[in-house]
């Protein structure tokens, strides 16, 4: 027989096939012998008390043969002849995973990247952490894959609602991702295997027909009446199709002045912006895990926290344990940090993004840029972190307890940042509401994470790409953009997702929505 089980194990356990079939033996009552098999349907851990269990959900098979786990199979169709074809303007999940359900449907997409692929993309990535320079179309935010390629590929989302999270799981496990992935509570990538996975991904859309167009920025939108017309991109070359995906991710600035300078309705949207502050990993496991030594049955811990400050939230931000603090301007003159892991997270830190909600009320001063003031301010931050940290994207950094109890900081601690930190009191990057607000919230948050408050730990300016500043607008009824009828904004940059799976979800019914406007395509 088949039968699903929870189980409540020890690390060591269940880390253990055979003392995982010993344990489902006793929970149904019969011999080990006759456990054949499972497979895991979630995994999970629970450090709340002073002893870490791991939570199984699984399928036993029970006196009956075992059956590997069934993996979903997807038919992507040649699209070489299709009769109608789609425009998508990115290449990061959302565009991505567009262009597969499309494929998938019969529709040829057409993928203009402004980046570059991501071997090449390499490249730009060590310039801007050895050297300090940015190109502006190729570095952590933009080129193929998008934010997410070289930013950890943490796959966790709450967007449940939004889409089917096991087909985008799927997927990525059709493309080479790890079978874990299926199961796993808080599920990861990491960053050294993604760019693997993005790439088999565009082998498949070739294969089938759809065509892909690197270093391709997008300059301006050729309108006729209500109808985009035409993609015109730096080079001068124009693209048409049968619709328009725009899918350019969180940090597009030129898109959205471009959308305002073509009077395409856009709205100004809250965001958080903050800093990453970087411990130990040790600190965080004996913290979390309640013990000295982590041990091998353990992965690094992780951790998340919201605090109310003044009304405000304070929030944790895209935590990556055994990981790096990484560079992720997008142009000259601005400091931008973010965090990633290998899949491995084997690295001796662990750092987050600690943010404060930053909403209409509190941008008034950039109001002058109308539905654009967010972005405008925060732009301003980041070129005042820049200035602060003093040229090649050296970043601002303070110890955290010192930044807690308004004390300049001497000498930092190490840090896995690679252009390195400077000693700057975050009271002279940071808006000082933002400063304030983050000060109490450290403050609070160390009341109930143990040791979390040490000069061991480096706070690191600034943290402000978490989402769009920017919402473009889209029928409900058929999420295209309510001036522009075949325009789809879909995405993190169209203020729609917040992550890997919710953006390629929001791709996913966009290329639905498209479905059912042009119906089935026959071949």
């Amino acid at each position: 027989m088949q039968k699903t089980i929870s189980l409540r194990l020890l690390p060591s356990e269940a880390a253990s096939e055979t003392l995982v079939k010993q344990a489902i033996a006793r929970s149904v009552g019969v011999k080990p012998a006759v456990v054949n098999g499972y497979i895991l349907q979630k995994q999970s851990i629970d450090s709340r008390g002073r002893q870490p269990w791991i939570n199984l959900s699984l399928l036993a098979y029970i006196d009956e043969p075992f059956r590997e786990r069934e993996r979903k199979s997807f038919s992507f169709r040649d699209v070489r002849s299709a009769k109608q074809t789609v425009i998508i303007v990115g290449a990061g999940p959302a565009g991505l995973f567009a262009a597969l359900q499309l494929i998938e449907s019969g529709i040829r997409p057409i993928i203009l990247e402004r980046g570059k692929d991501v071997r090449a993309r390499r490249r730009d990535l060590a310039l801007l952490n050895k050297e300090g320079a940015v190109n502006p179309d190729s570095n952590y935010c933009f080129g193929e894959g998008g934010a997410g390629t070289y930013s950890d590929g943490k796959l966790y989302t709450r967007s449940s609602k939004r889409g089917d999270i096991n087909r985008i799981l799927e997927l990525f496990v059709h493309f080479g991702a790890d079978e874990k992935i299926l199961y796993e509570s808080h599920p990861h990538i990491g960053t050294n295997k993604l760019p693997q996975i993005i790439t088999a991904m565009r082998e498949k859309i070739l294969e089938c027909g759809g065509e892909y167009h690197f270093e391709k920025r997008v300059t301006d939108f050729i309108l006729e009446g209500s109808h985009l017309k035409e993609i015109k991109t730096a080079d001068g070359l124009r693209f048409s199709g049968s619709a328009v995906i725009l899918a350019t991710g969180h940090s597009a600035r030129d898109i959205f002045e471009l959308l305002q300078h073509r009077k395409i309705q856009i709205e100004l949207k809250p965001f958080a912006l903050g800093v990453r502050v970087e411990h130990p990993q040790s600190l965080v496991d004996s913290a979390q895990y309640h013990c000295d030594l982590r041990g091998e049955f353990l992965p690094p811990a992780a951790y998340s926290w919201v605090q109310q400050v003044d009304g405000k939230g304070v929030f944790s931000f895209c935590m990556c344990p055994g990981g790096i603090i990484a560079p992720a301007a997008t142009a000259p003159g601005e400091l931008v940090v973010n965090g990633w892991s290998p899949s491995k997270r084997n690295n001796p830190y662990a750092n987050s993004g600690i943010v404060v909600s930053i909403e209409e009320k509190d941008v008034q001063a950039f109001n002058k840029y109308g539905q654009l003031a967010a972005m405008y301010f925060q732009q301003s931050v980041e070129q005042n972190a820049f200035l602060a940290g003093g040229g090649k994207l050296v970043a601002p950094a303070q110890r955290l307890a010192d930044f807690t109890e308004n004390k300049q900081s001497g000498r930092l601690p190490d840090c896995s940042y690679l252009p390195g930190i400077h000693s700057v009191s975050m009271k002279e990057v940071l808006p000082a509401f933002v400063s304030e607000r983050l000060r109490l919230g450290f403050r609070e948050f160390g009341k109930k994470m143990k040791g979390y408050i040490t000069n061991e730990a480096v706070v690191v300016a600034t943290e402000s790409r978490t989402s769009s500043p920017v919402r473009i607008p889209r029928n409900p009824d058929n999420l295209q953009h309510p001036q522009v009828e075949n325009l789809y904004p879909c995405g993190e940059g169209a203020g729609y997702a917040g992550g890997i799976v919710s953006a390629a979800m929001d791709g996913e019914r966009v290329a639905a929505m498209i479905l059912a406007k042009y119906g089935p395509q026959s071949q």
